[in-house]
């Protein structure tokens, strides 16, 4: 029995029973392939369901404000997607008349949607032979095959996708794909994989050499920067003072709360800190911590630090982003997870 055809028994055997299996729908599909490239299976199920109930159809997604795709999205990180998603669902409306792309190269003139992406949507709903290339196939591939060239780097993502490509099975190439991804994720795990009951681990390179662990090969990422960041927290008359935050940064168009950033911690720069809250909120600010976070993005760490806020004045000609608004209105705006878990801790005890 071929490689192929070991990894579709097993698929067959072993599958999850997952929504987006049932249909050859290109716009479920495709909310289904962003969003779980945000998370696992299991924590973005409840996100695909909420896309899927609050926008039925395409048109229905283009039709929304931004504001309430990212509410939706919240949670989820890499907001940029949440507005790309956005963006391909009113080009869908304006030059596709509505009907999601099934193909491939149509796929990827779409805002979001790369190589894998377009291999994954064509493959699954029109039966395009496609090659989907994700992580789970990058660790099945380099394990079973032996290959050691990083799996992000230029070289690397060229030999694989080849080999990914030589191997697709031409009679079903979705049933192929959706088998060796869902191999990956339930067996081929990153770590402590069960060897002992894999279906091709007699022809597994891996396997038989004891480099389990040490495939795929991954370049280090550079070290992530660290920044420290302070919000004030004003509540009077049942309203909260909030920062709709702009571009050129990270959460860009959500909503936080007024915030000094600093480049080393508080209790590091005490006495420039303090003067820096009395230039900005006025001499008689009082200000008391409140909580301390610490809220990890792939490439940046930020370390948070929330005050509650009296005695403050604020220039609003100055701070045209600072606005009041009740909670009940807050509730509605979209967030950085950090910032809703922090309302739930504090205002919705």
């Amino acid at each position: 029995m071929t490689f192929q055809q070991e990894l579709i028994n097993w698929y067959q055997n072993n599958k999850r029973d997952l929504p987006w299996r049932h249909t050859k729908d290109a716009y479920t599909i495709w909310l289904s392939e962003i969003i779980l490239q945000q998370t696992r299976v299991d924590q973005g199920m409840p996100y695909f369901n909420k896309f899927l109930q609050n926008f039925p159809s395409v048109a229905d997604f283009a039709g929304a404000a931004e504001a309430r795709v990212l509410k939706l999205w919240q949670g989820l990180g890499y907001y940029s997607r949440g507005r790309n998603m956005h963006a391909t669902a009113k080009i869908v409306m304006e030059k596709h008349n509505g009907i999601f792309p099934n193909q491939h190269d149509e796929l990827l003139k779409l805002k979001g949607i790369g190589e894998y992406t377009a291999a994954a949507i064509s493959s699954f709903s029109s039966g395009e032979a496609r090659a989907v290339v994700d992580g789970n196939v990058f660790r099945v591939l380099a394990r079973h095959f032996g290959i050691e060239i990083a799996i992000n780097s230029p070289a690397g993502k060229k030999a694989f996708f080849t080999l990914a490509n030589d191997l697709l099975y031409q009679e079903n190439p979705a049933l192929y794909n959706q088998a060796i991804m869902e191999f990956g994720a339930l067996q081929c795990k990153p770590k402590s994989p069960n060897c002992s009951v894999c279906p091709v681990n007699l022809s597994c390179y891996a396997f038989n050499q004891n480099a389990v662990n040490l495939l795929p090969v991954k370049i280090k990422k550079a070290a992530q920067k660290h920044r420290f960041i302070s919000y004030f927290i004003c509540h009077e008359n049942g309203k909260i003072l909030v920062r709709e935050r702009q571009s050129g940064d990270i959460w860009q168009h959500l909503y936080d709360f007024p915030a000094i950033e600093t480049t080393g911690s508080v209790s590091q720069m005490d006495g420039v800190f303090h003067q820096h809250v009395k230039s900005t909120f006025g001499n008689q600010v009082e200000y008391t911590l409140l909580s301390a976070k610490k809220h990890i993005l792939t490439h940046q760490i930020i370390h948070i630090q929330f005050f509650a806020l009296k005695n403050y004045i604020f220039n609003f000609n100055k701070q045209k982003e600072l606005n009041w608004v009740s909670l009940e209105k807050l509730d509605e705006l979209p967030q950085p997870k950090v910032i809703h878990d922090f309302i739930v801790e504090y205002f919705r005890r």
